[in-house]
């Protein structure tokens, strides 16, 4: 009777590691199963089949991380290269530890796995391989459209800025000029026609930020009509240097100046403004962004440079630009710029800029 029981016994062990083998192998992961030393007791065929370079290694009482060595020693992973002892040492603390903290594997296959081993409650491990390779290169994939769409993104932000300069350039010498016009004494035939200049001025004005706000370039202004208080209303008795490297946006500037009272020096680009502003007293610099030879953030930065190397008082400066993206804005505060007026300019804004960066405006 006890050597029937026995032999039942064991056939009911034998049943149960069958069934635990059959169980094992319907998982599609690779499982591994190791006592408290590490050394192997079971593993699927998928596990044998994820790690084939190794799987000639694979008996029971091997230790997992003696075949790992051996991986590293035939070049099985990449990540090991260079610090072979130092990538065991990590492998086998989170053995040690048994965590179940989950982390990725690359093979050198180019195949990528994640691992997660943990602790039975007999001290032993259970892993689980997970094959994440086409996960990976979905993200991959992601990551590259992400890095296209942003480059697209940003070359429609360049696009969208270089159409605002290139469009509000002449635009603001087309209102200026008609501005200062209206300014002017007229017969009111003369007079219509300009406010006809104006009204169309204003209209293109409108089309453009149409067409730049759809690409979140900068809020729309308006042109509106000459106020009284503009170029005949107001004096702003200062010295003013302005560079810009449109001669019609330097006369427009030169027109609303003198208007008001202001004695105005041109330049045409951000050395030569620096250079004036080295050998001359001026209240006030008028910045221009977009310059041949140095442009005017680089110019403001030099300005601010050797003011910091003298005793010399800050002169303010107000940029005045076709460039009125937040990026712009940001970039001409951080340049050292007080305030960033967008093109077209009018006279009223112009002098209460003035008026801002100065501290003061005299009326007469």
């Amino acid at each position: 009777m006890a050597a029937r029981a026995l032999a039942d016994a064991q056939a009911q062990v034998r049943l149960a590691q069958d069934r635990m083998r059959d169980a094992i192998e319907a998982i599609p992961e690779g499982v591994v199963f190791l006592d408290a030393e590490g050394r192997y007791l079971l593993w699927n065929q998928r596990y044998a089949e994820i790690y084939h370079r190794s799987a000639d290694l694979f008996r029971p009482d091997a230790r997992l991380i003696d075949v790992l060595r051996e991986g590293v020693k035939r070049g099985d992973y990449p990540a090991a290269l260079g610090r072979e002892e130092a990538w065991l040492a990590e492998r086998e603390a989170m053995l040690t530890s048994g965590a179940g903290a989950r982390h990725e594997q690359e093979l050198a296959d180019g195949r990528w796995l994640m691992i997660e081993d943990r602790r039975t409650s007999e001290g032993g491990i259970i892993g689980l391989r997970v094959d994440i390779t086409e996960m990976k290169r979905q993200a991959w994939a992601l990551e590259k459209a992400l890095a296209r769409a942003e480059a697209a993104n940003r070359a429609k932000g360049e696009f969208l800025a270089d159409m605002s300069h290139e469009l509000r350039t002449p635009l603001n010498g087309v209102a200026g000029l008609a501005q200062a016009l209206e300014a002017t004494a007229l017969d009111p035939a003369q007079a219509a026609l300009v406010s006809d200049i104006r009204a169309s001025a204003a209209d293109l004005e409108r089309l453009v930020h149409g067409l730049l706000d759809y690409g979140d370039v900068s809020p729309p202004t308006t042109l509106g009509p000459a106020s009284a208080d503009g170029l005949d209303g107001r004096r702003i008795e200062l010295r003013v240097l302005a560079a810009d490297d449109n001669p019609t946006n330097l006369k427009v500037i030169a027109l609303m100046l003198k208007a008001a009272g202001a004695k105005a020096t041109l330049v045409e680009n951000g050395q030569a403004a620096v250079e004036a502003w080295a050998t001359g007293a001026f209240d006030v610099v008028l910045m221009d962004l977009r310059m041949p030879v140095m442009d005017g953030l680089a110019a403001i930065r030099a300005i601010r440079a050797a003011e910091a190397g003298s005793n010399r008082v800050r002169t303010p400066v107000v940029v005045l630009s076709a460039n009125t993206g937040p990026e712009d804005r940001r970039a001409s505060a951080e340049a050292g710029a007080d305030l960033h007026l967008g093109k077209p300019i009018r006279a009223d804004e112009l002098f209460d800029a003035l008026a801002e960066a100065t501290g003061g405006l005299s009326d007469e």
